[in-house]
């Protein structure tokens, strides 16, 4: 089944670039935007499976869009991929806040931003393994993050300490002896237990409750 994505960047050389990666690689590109109100038009117009959107745009910036189509409380959220120009960006904890599925730089490379895509539309996220670290641990302390009701298990601290690190499920398995399945299983649990809604927020919470100290 071909996925289908809605690009949304204020410099039309940028969305060209990202739209001729993405078609080479079978993905659809059903809209492009130059600005923030038309991302969310077009996204509420052709509802893509993904949504990639840089967070500096007019009208309306990226996390005010990631907010309206993934944040806390939509009903039918639409999975958003933000692309951001620095790896210390000061707005990628709201970004988090807002649902963001998934970071990347826009020069992390054509097989990272088809990653990030895939791992977006089939309901999990990725976060540029050259900003996982750096960036999450530089909000880390910014605030105390809550603990859970249900504490975590041994071997879920363990699988959650990997997704914090930027390491895929599969990277998960080999490294913990599991199998992809049981991974899953584990990292669904955690989201449960967290009130998590996606992988970066279990990265983000990992950070800021002081697991990676």
């Amino acid at each position: 089944m071909t996925l289908r994505v809605v690009i949304a960047d204020d410099q039309e050389l940028v969305r060209s670039g990202f739209r001729l990666i993405l078609e080479a690689s079978g993905i659809e590109v059903v809209g492009e935007a130059g600005d923030g109100a038309t991302a969310e038009r077009l996204a509420r117009e052709h509802r893509p499976d993904v949504c990639l959107v840089d967070i500096r745009m007019p009208e309306l910036d990226g996390l005010e869009v990631t907010r309206r189509l993934a944040g806390p409380g939509v009903r039918d959220p639409i999975p958003v991929v933000v692309v951001t120009t620095f790896d210390l960006d000061e707005y990628v904890l709201t970004a988090i806040r807002n649902g963001a599925s998934g970071f990347l730089l826009k020069d992390a490379g054509p097989a990272l931003l088809v990653e990030a895509i895939r791992a977006a539309a089939g309901g999990d996220a990725l976060v540029s393994p050259s900003i996982t670290v750096r960036l999450l641990e530089h909000y880390a302390g910014v605030e105390t993050a809550p603990q859970p009701a249900v504490p975590l298990t041994e071997r879920e601290e363990d699988v959650l300490r990997a997704v914090a690190t930027g390491r895929t499920n599969a990277e998960i398995g080999v490294d913990l002896f599991i199998s992809l399945s049981t991974v899953k299983t584990h990292i669904a649990s955690i989201q449960s237990k967290l009130g998590a809604r996606n992988r970066v927020e279990l990265a983000s919470w990992a950070w800021r409750s002081g697991r990676m100290a």
